[in-house]
């Protein structure tokens, strides 16, 4: 039976004269928060490495931004998803596909690129550093790894009629051997009795390019997130590694020191041991841990 629209058509004669041109349409990005965690050199052999968390950005290799840094990302093709194109941007970017990622959140504000209508579908994906080999992609000068740090600079809250107004302003910092930067970026709740929303804006920034300081605000905060109630942060690890490590890897995300019974008691249902110890590590040998694969199903 074919079924007659408001003007009289058939579905077949809908389509015949459905022009989408008639109507403007965005490019769609798909950009991704790439983040691995790395050790720093230890004062002495005795001493254990520390862990920093990094992104990885790329320096802009041409208009506009030209000389910027940005996430990785490029536009999707006609003939994939979102998310397959975030998948060729990482495996282009890092030569790695097979990782845990994510989608965060669809970017859209008018004028987030000055070339045109440009919406971004964000992602977050999580690597252990010894898989990555760096490629700069065909729009970029150069890739690198950037130390990050996500810090509450202030915060104030106002009330307004049936609910709250809560502003948080966070100091975002990257930093790598040759460059540092810093980008300031507000977090807006409004909380009402039938309503929560959450915006982000750029209150100053510097050395990012288009609004990629939300995008990676927005990463680092769905991380600290996750990483209370979940395993993710087990994404960062290698096969093998000590509890000490990996309470190190909790602290540089949530960017706080952590009691170590409580942590070892927070992670017991998500490691196994071995029958492995740490080598020439120039302290007492570590038993070495997994990821507990059971309890994770």
């Amino acid at each position: 039976m074919n079924m007659l629209d408001r003007d009289g058509l058939t579905e077949r004669q809908f389509f015949e004269q459905y022009r989408a041109g008639d109507f403007e349409r965005p490019s769609v990005a798909a950009d991704m928060v790439i983040f691995t965690v790395t050790n720093t050199e230890a004062d002495s052999y005795r001493k254990l490495p520390e862990k920093e968390l990094r992104i990885l950005l790329i320096q802009r290799g041409g208009h506009p931004f030209l000389g910027n840094w940005a996430l990785p990302g490029g536009f999707v093709r006609p003939d994939e998803t979102t998310e397959q194109a975030a998948v060729r941007e990482l495996r282009e970017e890092t030569g790695v596909d097979d990782v845990y990622m994510e989608q965060l959140y669809t970017f859209s504000d008018v004028g987030r690129d000055p070339r045109t209508w440009v919406m971004s579908c964000s992602y977050m994906a999580l690597i252990n550093s010894d898989q990555v080999q760096l490629k700069a992609g065909d729009d970029a000068a150069l890739a690198a790894w950037f130390k990050v740090t996500y810090r509450l600079l202030r915060e104030q809250k106002e009330i307004i009629e049936d609910g709250y107004v809560k502003t948080k302003e966070y100091e975002l910092k990257l930093s790598s051997d040759e460059e540092e930067f810093t980008a300031v970026v507000g977090r807006t709740m409004t909380s009402k009795s039938a309503s929560t929303s959450t915006t982000y804006s750029i209150v100053s920034n510097e050395g990012l390019a288009f609004d990629h300081a939300k995008i990676i605000a927005c990463a680092i905060e769905r991380l600290r997130g996750k990483v209370n109630y979940t395993d993710i942060a087990l994404n960062l690890m290698p096969d093998l590694f000590t509890l000490t490590d990996l309470q190190q890897v909790y602290e540089v995300i949530l960017d706080k020191e952590l009691l170590k019974a409580a942590f070892r008691r927070k992670v017991a249902d998500l490691v196994a041991e071995t029958d492995h110890y740490t080598e020439n590590a120039g302290h007492r040998p570590s038993r070495l841990y997994r990821r507990n694969m059971e309890e994770y199903q």
